[in-house]
């Protein structure tokens, strides 16, 4: 995984993959991910070229696909077991689990690369539901 910048540490890594073609909150883990251009994740709920999220779709199914990939950065799951919460890769519903990146401290728009071809966007980062406080 590449970012434009200046590197401090080891270099930012995939940890793991994960998909789910239908919608349900955690993803399951695949051996390897394809990033279609526009769409998303090939095979999960939540690519396309519109919303796919339920309570988005209910709204306003015209609007653009904002949340095609998901992506979360691994150091969060060390921050919540010393919490007292054990969450493992791909339970959040993420695509893909980063390390060595605070996905955090990236502004919107920024750009990774992800594999040899694959490059994604960074559109906002995901907002605290009723589904992660039930999980």
């Amino acid at each position: 995984m590449d970012v434009v910048g200046p590197a401090a540490g080891p270099p930012p890594r995939v940890v793991a993959v994960h998909a789910s073609p239908v919608h349900r909150f955690s993803k399951q883990p695949v051996l390897q991910l394809v990033l279609a251009e526009g769409l998303g994740a090939v095979g999960d709920a939540h690519a396309g070229l519109t919303v796919k999220h339920r309570s988005r779709l209910a709204r306003t199914p015209q609007l653009p696909n904002l949340r095609q990939v998901h992506l979360l950065q691994a150091e969060l799951f060390g921050e919540l077991a010393q919490a007292g919460f054990v969450v493992r890769p791909g339970e959040l519903g993420e695509n893909l689990t980063t390390g060595g990146l605070d996905l955090l401290a990236l502004p919107e728009g920024t750009r990774l690369r992800v594999g040899d071809e694959a490059e994604v966007q960074l559109t906002g980062l995901r907002n605290p539901c009723v589904q992660i406080d039930r999980f």
